[in-house]
């Protein structure tokens, strides 16, 4: 064989290489992301009517405690909501637990809650919905520093019309500042 002829030879049988090993490559990128959103939930349908209506629920809710309308917000527990707290304690109905909310000190002491969904599930055959996510205790307003954090669950019954929270799981995780010396039940 001619040197020239070799020469392109060998550069073909490299540049093969190079095509098979980028194909590897994009192969394992392509499982690894597959993977990625199946944990992630990426790629589930999109959310059903029902299910943003309960994220917008949530989303008022949160817009009505960040603006201190305590009425407002309370108006999408059920009479005989029943919560646990981010470090434990029990909350049971809607009186009680409006008045967690009120503020009991100096404005700037005061903790803001916000509630970010991260997936709503509704049921096909229930009025009944779940949602989880991620909660923050702001600091003085909803825009404040975060003194505690952690994850959520809730389930939500449809009534009249309207969705409604009937319980919630509070899971703190996190803390900064103040938040750090408040005490969790044992």
């Amino acid at each position: 064989m001619r040197p020239d002829v070799r020469h392109v030879v060998a550069h073909v049988r490299v540049t093969q290489r190079r095509v098979l090993a980028a194909i590897h490559v994009a192969a394992l990128v392509a499982t690894v992301g597959c993977h990625a959103a199946r944990v992630r939930g990426a790629g589930a349908p999109p959310e059903g009517v029902e299910a943003r209506a309960v994220r917008g629920a949530r989303l008022a809710q949160n817009r009505a405690i960040a603006a201190g309308e305590l009425d407002r917000a309370a108006e999408y527990w059920t009479d005989d909501v029943t919560v646990r707290r981010g470090l434990g304690q029990p909350v049971t109905s809607r009186a009680a637990y409006r008045r967690l909310l009120e503020p009991s000190g100096p404005a700037d002491s005061v903790v803001v809650y916000v509630r970010d969904p991260e997936r709503v599930d509704v049921s096909d055959r229930w009025p009944l919905a779940y949602e989880s996510g991620r909660w923050a205790g702001h600091l003085g307003r909803a825009t404040g520093p975060v003194v505690i954090d952690g994850r959520y669950a809730a389930q939500w019954v449809r009534r009249d019309g309207r969705w409604l929270i009937r319980s919630e799981v509070f899971v703190a995780l996190g803390c900064a500042g103040v938040g750090c010396a408040y005490a969790a039940v044992p």
